[in-house]
């Protein structure tokens, strides 16, 4: 621990972006080794003149990629599943690169299934060293290194919640000294410790080993804050503000944009109202949704229809218009799980319900009854992921009771969800429930990223071979 405790007291941040890149470059030159292996067994082809135009071109792109779209932005924060999705984006656009180069120079010694090889390897080297890189930053935080010493100045709610989401895990690398102010607000109890008023805060820097000021305190106080920049630019101390957004919003979170020079404030950060991301998540419904169609339905659609023809009288798929995106109803597809009744448009399936045949009980515990989905997906109606669609009526009903229950409505409806696989499925007996359903929904908005999506499919097969309380 002495070699750590030592590598602990210098700053390398400043030297991230140069060890990473090469780093990198030592990562993504052996995955061109590695494809010509796996395609040719040996390294003989490596000298010919395209090869090497297009290896140097590979090495080029990703160096511009890295600095450019500032890949190595650290934040002690930061979730992992944020970075690897950066990563993911990254290569894309490498991989878009390289290939408009390659038609547009016609290299037909390049061969195109080593280069697929390649991005499979350097994909697997980038997560692997991401992984570890943020796994290590953790393990020697936890030990109590890699720390940042920080003071609040504003002993209120905006002051402890920082404290609260500072302290809340160890590896964030953060160490909250205390507090400042020359009152605390006695309707935010304060559990870090108070230093002193406003007046002490010079002393105190100048005697303590200081490295970040977070300012929770009020906009009347502006001379006070002033006075503290300058201190901190002084002193060398880094600054943040904690902005009032209280005033205008009760949200958890916030997004701001500029719009010139002009802050503009958002209640809810939403990855899918950018393009690329769109885009992404477009592109891998339609080659999700396609590999499911073309793998499992030829085999598997016909012994389904054949069981439910078999089991009672009625129609294989069931159609219901239910709420989209943006609150446009469209028709939702699946197998038939129930008798053929009046009430399938205004009531839920409930626990014993005798409406239920004994095909679509078991359609019902195994997901199998909502394969139909797929088609909604490749129609456009539909994602893979996303909250679930409600009836109608239920989404009339709820969105009168539940204040931001349409919010979830801003992403288009999944076949599964992160609520689903959280155990937020099926009937709603308690408003509670529905309430929380929208919560995970919400959430999922605002933190979306591929690999969300891809965790939430995980959790959906697995659940399936689990079991789940509320499949009926």
């Amino acid at each position: 621990m002495s070699l750590l405790k030592h590598l602990a007291a210098y700053r390398f941040s400043r030297y991230f972006k140069l060890l990473f890149a090469l780093w990198d470059l030592i990562l993504l030159n052996s995955a061109i080794l590695f494809s010509f292996l796996l395609r040719y067994g040996s390294l003989d082809r490596m000298d010919l003149k395209e090869v090497q135009t297009i290896s140097l071109l590979t090495n080029l792109f990703w160096i511009f990629i890295l600095f450019y779209k500032d890949a190595y932005r650290i934040i002690r924060i930061e979730r992992i599943e944020t970075i690897l999705t950066r990563m993911m984006r990254h290569i894309l656009i490498h991989t878009s690169l390289i290939a408009v180069f390659v038609g547009l120079l016609k290299y037909s010694t390049v061969s195109r299934l080593r280069l697929l090889y390649f991005y499979l390897v350097f994909f697997v080297f980038l997560f692997i060293s991401r992984v570890v890189f943020m796994k290590f930053m953790k393990y020697i935080r936890a030990q109590g290194y890699n720390f940042k010493n920080v003071i609040i100045i504003g002993a209120n709610d905006k002051g402890e919640n920082i404290r609260k989401f500072l302290s809340r895990d160890l590896t964030y690398g953060y160490r909250i000294l205390g507090f400042f102010d020359d009152k605390v607000d006695p309707f935010a109890p304060i559990s870090g410790q108070l230093l002193g008023g406003l007046d002490a805060i010079h002393e105190y820097v100048v005697n303590n080993n200081v490295d970040e000021m977070f300012i929770a305190l009020h906009n009347d106080n502006l001379k006070t804050i002033h006075e503290l920049t300058a201190l901190c630019e002084r002193y060398m101390i880094r600054i943040k503000f904690i902005p009032d957004f209280q005033q205008y919003t009760r949200a958890r979170k916030v997004q701001i944009s500029f719009y010139g020079n002009t802050p503009v404030l958002m209640l809810r950060k939403e990855p899918l109202e950018g393009m690329p991301n769109l885009l992404l998540k477009k592109a891998f419904d339609l080659v999700f949704s396609f590999a499911v169609i073309v793998l499992i339905f030829p085999w598997l659609f016909p012994i389904i229809i054949l069981m439910i023809k078999m089991d009672s009288p009625g129609p294989v798929f069931f159609r219901q218009r239910r709420s989209g995106r943006d609150n446009e109803d469209f028709w939702c597809v699946k197998f038939r799980t129930m008798q053929v009744n009046k009430l399938s448009d205004s009531m839920q399936a409930t626990l014993g319900d005798s409406r239920v045949t004994k095909m679509g009980a078991f359609m019902r515990r195994t997901n199998i009854d909502e394969l139909p989905q797929f088609f909604n997906v490749l129609w456009g109606t539909m994602s893979v992921i996303g909250p679930r669609p409600h009836m109608l009526k239920h989404t009339e009903q709820y969105s009168e009771l539940i204040n931001n229950y349409l919010v979830r409505h801003y992403a288009k409806p999944g076949i599964s969800g992160w609520a689903q696989v959280n155990g937020f499925r099926g009937e709603t007996k308690e408003l509670i429930e529905m309430k929380d359903r929208v919560d995970y929904d919400i959430w999922y908005i605002e933190n979306w990223s591929l690999l969300l999506d891809i965790k939430i499919i995980y959790l959906t097969v697995y659940n399936i071979f689990k079991g789940e309380e509320k499949a009926y």
